[in-house]
């Protein structure tokens, strides 16, 4: 082989070694995210930066950085083929999505209200599904959980209910630090975590969940996950009653509660003044009805 032909052959190899990254690269960035608004029917809004508020619709693309609210109805949010955000009534986030379908990153940041995640996937090693609260940050691999952010008075709490795979939970304190203890919280448990403006900290150790506290709607997305061959943790329901909360005639909400169990005041209020006609240090053994009076 001439000096000349094996310059040729190292030069053609260069080429094709170079036109190799660059289809990788435009593969990657082809290979983009795909995040939308899966299912809406109700009120809520999309706030997005340089265009105001948008009435949500379903299919609707979403952006990272959106700001999202559901007041009444229903809503869930698609991330890649396999994330999907379930949210409840009263609740408002913020949604950053970055990287690509392979290494995605997820951070949501939950203001208040209620979302239910289902990661039906375990993450790549470098993918990441993080959510902050305002008193506690939470990282997962791939599971399905509850976070829970409310107040009563001027007590914050996050609520984080793990029905399958483990969350890691870390608190994260008033002036902004974030602790470096991580609780994990398995299968079947949930911890609340609390922050009355000079404390913050977990009101126990993990526990099992408290299902009389858990939404119908999210008991049946549970279930949805079971029937699809997933090992999820769920009440017994040969074991269990209705608990109906009533106002003004209307049903205000509803509780699954185990036999011989306490059923959980709501944390909402339908009303300034009133209370529920109910002790609620009582245990139920059938289905019962609660009045607003």
């Amino acid at each position: 082989m001439s000096k000349k032909k094996g310059i040729i052959i190292t030069v053609v190899a260069v080429i094709v070694i170079v036109l190799a990254v660059i289809g990788i690269r435009v593969l990657q960035k082809k290979s983009y995210r795909l995040l939308k608004v899966y299912e809406f029917y109700g009120d809520g809004s999309v706030n997005r930066e340089k265009k105001g508020e948008i009435t949500p619709y379903a299919n609707m693309v979403l952006e990272s950085g959106d700001e999202i609210k559901l007041n009444t109805g229903k809503m869930c949010l698609q991330a890649d083929e396999d994330k999907f955000i379930h949210l409840e009534e009263d609740t408002e986030l913020k949604l950053v999505a970055t990287g690509n379908s392979a290494n995605s990153k997820t951070t949501i940041e939950l203001k208040q209200g209620a979302i239910t995640n289902d990661i039906q996937n375990k993450l790549s090693d470098e993918s990441s599904y993080d959510i902050n609260t305002p008193n506690a940050t939470m990282s997962v691999r791939g599971t399905i959980f509850r976070v829970n952010v409310y107040k009563i008075g001027n007590v914050t709490y996050t609520k984080v209910s793990v029905f399958e795979g483990k969350v890691t939970t870390r608190l994260v304190y008033t002036d902004g630090t974030v602790s470096d203890e991580e609780v994990d919280v398995e299968k079947g448990k949930e911890v609340i975590i609390f922050e009355d403006g000079t404390t913050t900290d977990y009101l126990s150790e993990p526990k099992d969940i408290d299902f009389a506290a858990i939404p119908d709607d999210v008991i049946d997305l549970v279930k949805g996950a079971r029937d699809d061959g997933r090992d999820v943790a769920l009440m017994d329901e040969e074991n269990t009653v209705t608990v109906t909360f009533m106002y003004n005639g209307s049903v205000f909400g509803t509780q699954k509660v185990e036999k011989g169990g306490k059923v959980s005041m709501p944390s909402l209020a339908p009303a300034a003044t009133g209370g529920w006609d109910w002790k609620f240090d009582r245990t139920v053994d059938e289905d019962t009805t609660i009045e607003w009076k």
